[in-house]
């Protein structure tokens, strides 16, 4: 097992709170925003890319995204993307861009993207914990070994606790944003 080590811990947590932002900057809120397709993955070249890096995002209009996409062979291929990543979008082509309209939310598609917003949440939290979980491991680990004293690891574990206390309650507040952002537009 590996040594405790702090910075690491808290390292993870906020990788796993960098990760639900991402995350939810992918869900739509009504006004078109590029990072709104960054979780498109496109199968091109025999592999599956990321939308950009084979086309160019833009938000020309406050409901319109546009797609420059760079080889006109990947049209089709970029367009079956968008469609699989089951955005709610459909994709009109025009010459070798494609235009996404971005519709209104209905109310029902909005309280499903909210929840969707707290499932992300969920999953950081479950990452978070996991964290804290190894970090506890190591701590007993180390004592075990005679690395560190029984107050040593109690402390530790009180520093562990105070991280996943201050992570978990940054993503409630985040996810907390998001629903806010969804359901107020």
């Amino acid at each position: 097992m590996a040594k405790y080590d702090k910075a690491d811990i808290e390292r993870r947590m906020k990788g796993a709170v960098e990760s639900l932002k991402g995350d939810l900057s992918g869900l739509r809120t009504g006004r078109a925003n590029t990072s709104l397709l960054d979780p498109v993955v496109v199968e091109v070249y025999g592999a599956m890319m990321p939308l950009n890096q084979v086309a160019t995002v833009s938000a020309p209009e406050p409901r319109m995204l546009s797609v420059q996409v760079w080889d006109k062979s990947n049209l089709t291929a970029v367009e079956k993307g968008i469609a699989k990543a089951n955005l709610g979008l459909n994709p009109m082509i025009d010459g070798q861009t494609l235009r996404l309209p971005l519709p209104d939310l209905t109310q029902e598609r909005r309280k499903e993207l909210a929840k969707l917003a707290g499932e992300y949440g969920e999953k950081a939290k479950i990452a978070i914990r996991n964290v804290r979980r190894d970090g506890m491991e190591a701590l007993k680990d180390d004592e075990k070994k005679k690395d560190i004293s029984e107050d040593d690891r109690k402390r530790s574990e009180d520093d562990v606790q105070k991280l996943t206390d201050t992570h978990v309650a940054e993503t409630d507040t985040v996810v907390a944003a998001k629903v806010k952002e969804i359901l107020s537009q």
